[in-house]
């Protein structure tokens, strides 16, 4: 079975950003795309139901979806949420990922 694990961080900002949209149950979806200036680039986006073959974890009653495709490429990878002085980003830290580029935005296996 493969694992990509949610932070309590990136949880609590999904449930923040539900609150103010008014959507309770939203849920943060992480996939994998071809592109990028490394050869493959994350994708997150908000969604309220999770499609039949997703991976669904959950972290404190908040739930990230993976798509099938998108799975072995982020086995073992962890999605936080980061603040610093100059942005506020979700951030995969990816053990599959041989390269990155200088944003974190995108990769290489």
């Amino acid at each position: 079975m493969s694992t990509v694990l949610l932070s309590s961080a990136a949880a609590a900002r999904v449930a923040a950003i539900a609150v103010k949209q008014g959507k309770p149950g939203l849920k943060l979806r992480l996939a994998v795309d071809g592109g990028g200036c490394a050869g493959f680039q994350y994708k997150f986006g908000l969604e309220s139901v999770a499609a039949d073959d997703d991976l669904v974890v959950e972290t404190d009653g908040i739930a990230m979806l993976v798509d099938p495709i998108s799975l072995p490429f982020l086995d073992g990878a962890q999605v936080d949420y980061v603040e610093t002085m100059g942005a506020a980003a979700f951030k995969v830290t990816n053990p599959n990922a041989a390269s990155g580029c200088g944003c974190g935005s995108s990769f290489s296996v």
